[in-house]
């Protein structure tokens, strides 16, 4: 699976597809290869095995480009001991090995589970999500789902949420010897720096939540200017507002044209909202006693979790679209996220292989055997 390159972008899951769907149908489930764009693909496997309730395994297929600064082939498993390297050993294909793992197993002994058992592997998770988003519009009822993130096999039953809003600061052109006689965008882009700046101090990082900690808001990007001797009349501004679980989207918007307004009637600043970049989603929690959630922290300290959790991820992921569609939900998996999207990323055989005992451990928790029914 390392050697299929699946960079996002482009993404290109189409690669890995196929062999996903080999793996799972030889288990005995059935498979779809969904290609919901060119070259874009979620595999989505099912198997109905009696009575509720309806169990999903999800990770991505996709991972960041593998970059420069690697010492070995990032597209060739390298093994160094217990050790494992290459792009998307951590984030996320170890994930991936380890729920295949985990399907196999479940699969083979049916007798010792009861409901229906999905295999969600979605593209696109890297930047916008948009497997997932494609997925959960018209999956039908999920009761639980474990998502697959480098986590070191903990649990973490909440994550954050982005939003990324483009501000365009418009002025009035001149030529360079004759300013006064233009309005700088770059200049009045340096004060609204100033006061998304203050409005993090002030306002955004004191809203907190006990798992993720606090929002955020800052810019991360900016651009202006169209010659070495032209006032600048434009100047673009790249937003980054990190929600935490119950935040809504919408207020979050709100609260930034709110105060780039204030900022027009105190500095006669003209900045407006022209589109916001695609991310992953927003933030989103499972409540600490959801059956889930029990479940996980059991079987991760069964497998010798020290310290299972729960925790909250500070970046987001796939959970909040699950969650959306009415599962509970958490995210768990081998390899150590500070690791991911790194040079040399790694992921250890000892954490793969406890992966897979906490994954069929979970499900076989939350789906008693005790209500097998004849298989349909």
């Amino acid at each position: 699976m390392v050697a299929l390159n699946t960079e996002n972008p482009p993404g290109n899951e189409m690669a890995l597809a196929p062999f996903i769907g080999e793996a799972l149908r030889k288990t005995g489930m059935d498979v779809l290869i969904d290609e919901y764009a060119l070259g874009r693909a979620n595999v989505v496997a099912k198997f109905h095995n009696g009575a509720s309730p309806v169990f999903a395994l999800n990770t991505h297929i996709d991972t960041v480009p593998a970059g420069d600064g690697w010492t070995k082939d990032p597209f060739s498993l390298t093994q160094e001991g217990d050790t494992l390297f290459g792009r998307g050993t951590c984030d996320c294909k170890g994930s991936l090995a380890s729920m295949l793992e985990a399907v196999r197993i479940l699969m083979a002994s049916p007798e010792s589970w009861s409901g229906t058992l999905l295999a969600v592997f979605v593209g696109d998770e890297e930047v916008a999500s948009a497997g997932a988003r494609h997925y959960a519009r018209d999956c039908g009822k999920i009761d639980y789902v474990i998502v697959g993130e480098p986590t070191s096999n903990t649990v973490f039953s909440a994550h954050k949420g982005s939003l990324r809003p483009v501000v365009e600061i418009t002025g009035v052109t001149a030529h360079s010897g004759t300013p006064e006689l233009g309005r700088n965008a770059i200049y009045d882009a340096a004060i609204v720096t100033g006061a998304v700046k203050k409005h993090h101090e002030d306002v955004i990082r004191s809203i907190t939540h006990p798992l993720v900690g606090n929002a955020s808001l800052c810019i991360t990007r900016v651009s202006g200017g169209k010659a070495d001797n032209v006032v600048p009349d434009r100047c673009e501004l790249l937003l980054d507002r990190r929600l935490v679980p119950g935040e809504c989207e919408e207020s979050a918007k709100a609260d930034i044209i709110n105060l780039l307004s204030g900022l027009e009637q105190s500095h006669g600043i003209k900045a407006r909202v022209t589109a916001y970049k695609p991310t992953t989603g927003g933030a989103t929690q499972t409540d600490l006693n959801n059956a889930v959630v029990q479940a996980s922290l059991t079987e991760a300290e069964a497998c010798g979790v020290s310290k299972p959790g729960p925790y909250g991820f500070q970046g987001a992921c796939d959970l909040v679209h699950f969650r959306e569609a009415g599962a509970s939900g958490v995210v768990i998996g081998p390899g150590d996220l500070s690791y991911a999207h790194k040079p040399d990323e790694f992921v250890t055989i000892p954490e793969l292989t406890n992966a897979v005992k906490i994954y069929v451990g979970i499900v076989r928790r939350l789906m008693p055997s005790s209500n097998v029914q004849a298989n349909t």
